[in-house]
């Protein structure tokens, strides 16, 4: 079965270079608001960031401890996917943000900005090399399943009024990857036979959803209120 995972990772490759963003500009700078720009610059902040420390988890951990040839396949294979996925969001980022200062912001988003420093610290918090392999597959599926799921989700609702079509490429691609991530994670745990007690796997994934649905709250205009309500149904 991981070497059908593996197999279907390999099927659906892609490139950042297939993300055409002439559009995309254009709409970023005359049909989203000020307040629209600000969020989704929010949410390219914290898929940079993440897709930072999923790919030097896999790399520094995760191959390291797994002894299974086909299951080290399907790392080696996401940890490339993972690239391209930093990739495209720093491609975005560099299409979109004009001001080299507001740039480096968001490249250093662990440091500028408090809600994406919140949910990087409970990601480093949880997976972590002292920690059993067991809990942080769980807390790996947490952050691919959980984590992404809110960002991905404001990117879709751009969609009903057709705005950002190399924007919703990518994200319907990106998206595609991480749940084949998350349904990969899950099926390592479902055979490990040193799982998380219960009550230890629902810590794990309740922590994490109390944190994704801080990095939604409080947002203050009415744009953010309603695509913070529409991410939050997702978390949930």
């Amino acid at each position: 079965q991981a070497y059908n995972f593996y197999k279907k990772a390999q099927a659906s490759v892609w490139s950042a270079e297939e993300m055409i963003l002439t559009q995309d500009r254009n709409h970023w700078e005359h049909k989203l608001s000020k307040e629209e720009r600000a969020m989704f610059s929010h949410v390219l902040a914290f898929f940079v960031t993440a897709d930072s420390i999923i790919g030097e988890n896999l790399v520094e951990q995760f191959t390291c401890e797994v002894q299974v040839p086909e299951i080290r396949l399907f790392y080696g294979f996401q940890s490339m996917i993972e690239n391209i996925h930093w990739e495209v969001y720093s491609l975005l980022i560099d299409s979109f943000i004009r001001d080299p200062e507001e740039r480096h912001q968001l490249f250093h988003a662990f440091l500028a900005m408090p809600a994406i420093r919140r949910n990087t610290e409970w990601a480093l918090h949880w997976i972590k090399s002292d920690r059993s392999f067991a809990t942080c597959i769980v807390a790996f599926a947490a952050v691919e399943g959980i984590f992404f799921s809110g960002s991905f989700a404001t990117i879709f609702w751009l969609k009903k009024r057709g705005l950002m079509p190399g924007l919703m490429f990518s994200n319907e691609l990106i998206s595609r990857d991480e749940a084949l991530h998350t349904q990969f994670a899950c099926y390592v745990y479902s055979i490990l036979k040193n799982q998380l007690k219960d009550d230890e796997l629902q810590s794990v994934v309740i922590d994490a959803s109390e944190v994704e649905q801080l990095f939604w709250h409080g947002q203050s205009s009415f744009f953010e209120k309603r695509v913070s309500n529409y991410a939050k149904a997702y978390v949930r």
